[in-house]
């Protein structure tokens, strides 16, 4: 890289803010152009200095971390900077993954764990590889997501997306069924069928999307709606209207 990688650090605690400011002193290539200690503050620095990366507390007054990356998209004014997520929680880990996070820091963190960040970070900016460049491409939102990132005990583990069998809205979670496992994401339905493959997977009622490539046929119930019968043997009720929808796919 010729210039230093410009960067914002956006925490509500001092302290942490400090910390990280001592973590990335000394490095040649990175140079820390601002703070903010809340949300909406965060959402004006970042638009204000345009900043490369910015290193984003989840849990901020104002504005969640998440909702300051949401607005700066929505806000269509060029291409959002790379976003490390901070969080005392591990479940928001995930979400982090989902909004088109490079990477998460889940605190406390320490100098292991950070460079490991930045090495991500340096290979996004200005060594990329074709792993690099791949997962940058997935993350920025071309093309539907090709992986997803779950919790399994203590580690947050990728699965594909081809292997998911359908997606099920639990609360204010998704769960996705996968090689007969379940997961949790802390992620509204809604926004993670933005990125999925309109072509594989379909929304068969309000709270369920399933993937054609799992489905063994859609069965005509007596009452005229449809039961997407799977390959696991499992089925689905199709909703009353999402059956009309789909009743061309029934031979």
């Amino acid at each position: 890289m010729t210039a230093a990688v410009t960067a914002l650090i956006a925490d509500d605690e001092p302290v942490a803010r400090a910390g990280l400011r001592h973590l990335l002193r000394g490095l040649p290539w990175l140079h820390c152009i601002g703070e903010a200690a809340d949300g909406p503050a965060a959402l004006a620095e970042i638009q204000r200095l345009k900043p490369e990366l910015v290193f984003l507390d989840i849990q901020m007054p104002g504005l969640l971390g998440t909702e300051v990356l949401q607005r700066l998209r929505d806000a269509g004014t060029g291409a959002p900077p790379l976003v490390v997520f901070t969080t005392a929680h591990a479940q928001h880990a995930i979400t982090a993954f989902e909004l088109g996070a490079l990477d998460y820091l889940l605190k406390p963190f320490g100098a292991e764990r950070l460079n490991a960040t930045l090495e991500r970070v340096r290979a996004a900016l200005g060594e990329p590889c074709p792993p690099a460049l791949e997962r940058l491409a997935e993350l920025l939102g071309r093309g539907p997501l090709t992986r997803l990132f779950v919790r399994s005990g203590a580690a947050i583990v990728p699965v594909a997306v081809s292997e998911v069998s359908h997606f099920e809205a639990v609360g204010d979670y998704v769960a996705v069924h996968a090689g007969g496992a379940e997961h949790l994401l802390h992620l509204a339905l809604a926004r993670l069928e933005e990125r999925l493959d309109p072509e594989r997977f379909v929304r068969i009622h309000r709270g369920c999307i399933v993937n054609l490539d799992a489905v063994r046929r859609f069965r005509r119930l007596a009452n005229g709606q449809l039961s997407a019968e799977l390959m696991d043997g499992s089925a689905l009720a199709v909703s009353r209207s999402r059956s009309q929808v789909l009743r061309g796919l029934v031979g």
